[in-house]
C-alpha cells in the first residue's frame, strides 16, 4: 500500500514539474505581447492560443495538486514525511506566482490596446475634423510648418555656434605658436653664434637645393638629348 502511494505520489510530482516548466516557457511568449508598442485593435490568434494554453495548465496544476493534497491525507495515518509537505507547500506557492503573473501580464497587454486603440481613435478624430472644417487644417498645416522652420533655425544657429567657436580656438592656436616662434628666436638671439650657425644652415639649405635643382635639369636635358 504504501509502495503505491509513493508510486503514485511521484509520478503525479513528476508531472507538476513538468507542467510548471512549460507554463514558464509560454510565459515567455505571452510576455512579447505586453511588450509590443502598437499592439494590433484585436488579439491575435497567436496571442489567445497562447493565453488559453496558460489557463488549462494552471487548470490541470490545480487539479494534480488535489491529488497530490489527497495521497497526503491519505497517508495521515501512516508516517507523513515533512518533505512531502515541503513539496506540496512549493507546488502551491508557484502556482499562486503564476496566477498573479498571468493576470498581470493580462491585464497589461489589455491597458496596452486600450491605449493604442484610443490614441487612433482621437487621430481619427482630428482627421475628421480637419476633413469637415478646410481652414482648420490649413492652419494647424502653417502651425507644423512654422515649427519645422524654427527647429530647422535652431539647428542652423547651434552649427553657426559651433564654427565660431572653432574659428576662435585656431585664432588662440595661432596666437600661441606665434608667441612660441617669437620666444625661439629671442632666445637663439641671446645665444652667443647662434645666429651665424641659423644662417649658415640656410645658406648650406639652398646651396643643395641649387645643385639638386642643377642636376636634374642635367638629366632632364639628357633624356631629351637620347630620346
Amino acid at each position: 500500500m504504501a509502495s503505491s502511494t509513493g508510486s503514485g505520489w511521484a509520478q503525479l510530482r513528476q508531472q507538476a514539474r513538468s507542467l510548471e516548466t512549460q507554463t514558464e516557457n509560454l510565459f515567455h511568449t505571452y510576455a512579447q505581447f505586453a511588450s509590443l508598442t502598437k499592439p494590433p485593435p484585436d488579439p491575435t490568434e497567436e496571442e489567445t492560443r497562447v493565453e488559453t494554453q496558460l489557463k488549462d495548465l494552471i487548470e490541470k496544476r490545480e487539479s494534480l495538486i488535489a491529488q497530490l493534497s489527497r495521497l497526503l491525507d491519505s497517508e495521515a495515518t501512516l508516517t507523513s514525511s515533512a518533505l512531502k509537505q515541503n513539496n506540496l507547500s512549493r507546488h502551491r506557492e508557484v502556482l499562486q506566482d503564476h496566477r498573479r503573473e498571468l493576470q498581470r501580464l493580462t491585464s497589461a497587454i489589455a491597458e496596452s490596446r486600450d491605449r493604442a486603440n484610443l490614441l487612433s481613435n482621437v487621430r481619427s478624430d482630428i482627421d475628421a475634423y480637419h476633413a469637415s472644417n478646410p481652414r482648420a487644417a490649413e492652419a494647424d498645416y502653417m502651425l507644423e510648418e512654422r515649427g519645422r522652420v524654427e527647429n530647422s533655425h535652431n539647428m542652423i544657429d547651434g552649427v553657426l555656434s559651433q564654427a565660431y567657436a572653432i574659428n576662435e580656438n585656431f585664432g588662440m592656436q595661432h596666437e600661441t605658436l606665434a608667441s612660441i616662434n617669437r620666444r625661439i628666436v629671442g632666445a637663439a638671439g641671446h645665444v652667443p653664434g647662434m645666429n651665424y650657425l641659423i644662417g649658415k644652415i640656410g645658406t648650406k639649405k639652398r646651396r643643395d637645393a641649387i645643385i639638386l635643382g642643377c642636376f636634374v635639369g642635367f638629366c632632364c636635358l639628357m633624356l631629351l638629348y637620347f630620346r
